[in-house]
C-alpha cells in the first residue's frame, strides 16, 4: 500500500507539474491577442519547466496545411513497416493533381507518367505546401482513415484528416481538409522533438523535414536564424495558423490557430500573420532575454 500510495503521489506531482501555468506569459499573451477580430486559440510550452500559458487552447479548428504534419505521420508509420521506402519512386497520374490549374505547386507542373522519389515529395509537401504532393502522400499513406486510426492509437483524440476520408464530408464543410486543437497539435510536435513518435529514427527524420520551412515570414522571422525550428503553418481566407517547436537555448513549442478571421487579405500586413510575427517575437524574448539578436524589419 505504501508503494502505491507513493507512485498515485508521484503521478499526480508530475501531472500538477506538467500543467501549471505561467502567470506572468499568459498575461502578457491575454493583453497581445485581446484585440484581435476572429477565433484564436493559442498553447505555449516551456519545455525546461512545462509551464504553459494557454488561450482557447481547446477549442477545434482548422488546419488548412497543417494537415500535412498528420499526413507526414501516416507516410512515416508505413516506411516503418516496411510497407514504403523513403526513396520509393512513384509515377504521377492525372487522378492525382489537386487542382488541374495549380501553378502554385510544382508537382503539378510534373507531366503525367514522370517519377518522383516520395522522399522529395515530403520535402515539397511540408516545405513549400505542395497540395498535389501531398494529396499524392494521402493516398500512400493509406487515406484519411488510416491516418486517423494511426492518430487516435497516438493519443490524439481531435486531430483528424476530414478531406477525401469516407464519413467525414459533413465535418469537412465545416473545418476544410483537417481539424485540431492548439494543445494537440502542440503535443505532437513536442513528441516528435522528443523522439516519442512511431520511433525515435522516424520522429528524428521528420523533425529534420519540419526544419526546412520555405514560408519564413511568419513567426520564423521573429526567431534568429541560426537556431533551429521546426515548423508547419496553414492558411485559407479566413484562418491563419502555424505551430513551431524552437531548439534554441531555452527550447518552447507554440501552436496559433486562428478562424472566423475578419481580416482575409493576403499582404504581409494581414492581421493574423501580423499577430503571429508579435507573440513569436514576444516568447523568444521571453524566453532568451540576454538575446541581443535584432529581427529583420523586412517581411520577405
Amino acid at each position: 500500500m505504501p508503494r502505491l500510495f507513493l507512485f498515485l503521489l508521484f503521478l499526480t506531482t508530475t501531472f500538477a507539474q506538467a500543467q501549471k501555468t505561467d502567470s506572468r506569459l499568459q498575461k502578457q499573451l491575454e493583453t497581445l491577442v485581446k484585440d484581435f477580430h476572429g477565433d484564436l486559440g493559442i498553447y505555449v510550452e516551456d519545455l525546461k519547466t512545462h509551464a504553459v500559458a494557454a488561450i482557447g487552447a481547446d477549442t477545434v479548428f482548422p488546419t488548412a496545411s497543417i494537415v500535412k504534419v498528420p499526413i507526414l505521420l501516416g507516410i512515416m508509420d508505413k516506411i516503418q513497416r516496411g510497407q514504403l521506402d523513403y526513396h520509393q519512386s512513384v509515377t504521377l497520374t492525372d487522378s492525382l493533381r489537386y487542382k488541374a490549374s495549380d501553378e502554385a505547386d510544382l508537382v503539378n507542373a510534373m507531366k503525367t507518367g514522370e517519377k518522383i522519389e516520395i522522399s522529395r515529395l515530403l520535402l515539397l509537401m511540408l516545405s513549400t505546401s505542395d497540395n498535389t504532393a501531398s494529396l499524392w502522400l494521402q493516398g500512400l499513406a493509406g487515406g484519411g482513415l488510416r491516418i486517423n486510426q494511426l492518430l487516435d492509437s497516438l493519443g490524439y483524440q481531435v486531430t483528424r484528416v476530414n478531406s477525401r476520408t469516407p464519413g467525414r464530408e459533413a465535418i469537412r464543410n465545416q473545418y476544410g481538409w483537417g481539424q485540431t486543437t492548439p494543445r494537440e497539435m502542440a503535443r505532437l510536435f513536442t513528441a516528435i522533438s522528443e523522439r516519442k513518435i512511431i520511433s525515435p529514427s522516424m520522429s528524428e527524420k521528420m523533425l529534420r523535414l519540419l526544419g526546412r520551412q520555405y514560408w519564413d515570414q511568419y513567426a520564423l522571422s521573429q526567431i534568429p536564424p541560426d537556431v533551429f525550428v521546426a515548423d508547419k503553418h496553414g492558411c485559407v481566407n479566413q484562418s491563419r495558423s502555424e505551430v513551431f517547436y524552437v531548439a534554441g537555448p531555452h527550447p518552447y513549442v507554440c501552436a496559433i490557430f486562428t478562424k472566423n478571421n475578419q481580416d482575409q487579405s493576403w499582404e504581409a500586413s494581414n492581421e493574423a500573420w501580423t499577430l503571429t510575427r508579435k507573440i513569436s517575437a514576444l516568447l523568444w524574448k521571453y524566453y532568451n532575454p540576454r538575446s541581443t539578436w535584432v529581427p529583420d524589419s523586412k517581411n520577405w
